[in-house]
């Protein structure tokens, strides 16, 4: 079972590999992704598929908006492993 920690540290990495000039080490957890990051539908749609490779589950479409944010898409990704 992953940890927030581990959720978050996923998620960095792949934030990283989609925007590499991404300072991900500044990021405000609480604000929105594409604000933050030159992130386009594609570029977020390669996040969602990221962590559902990574994780080994399953995120439905509908669901994309609760991984807006750092600590939203943390919060999202653990409630789903923990159940």
């Amino acid at each position: 079972m992953q940890s927030e920690d581990d959720i978050k540290k996923l998620a960095l990495v792949l934030i990283s590999g989609i925007a590499p000039e991404a300072d991900v080490t500044n990021l405000d957890p609480t604000d929105r992704l594409r604000n933050q990051f030159d992130f386009d539908s594609v570029d977020f749609m390669n996040f969602a598929v990221g962590l559902e490779e990574q994780l080994n589950l399953k995120i439905p479409e509908e669901d994309y908006p609760k991984l807006a944010t750092l600590n939203s898409c943390v919060a999202y990704l653990k409630s789903k492993m923990d159940r």
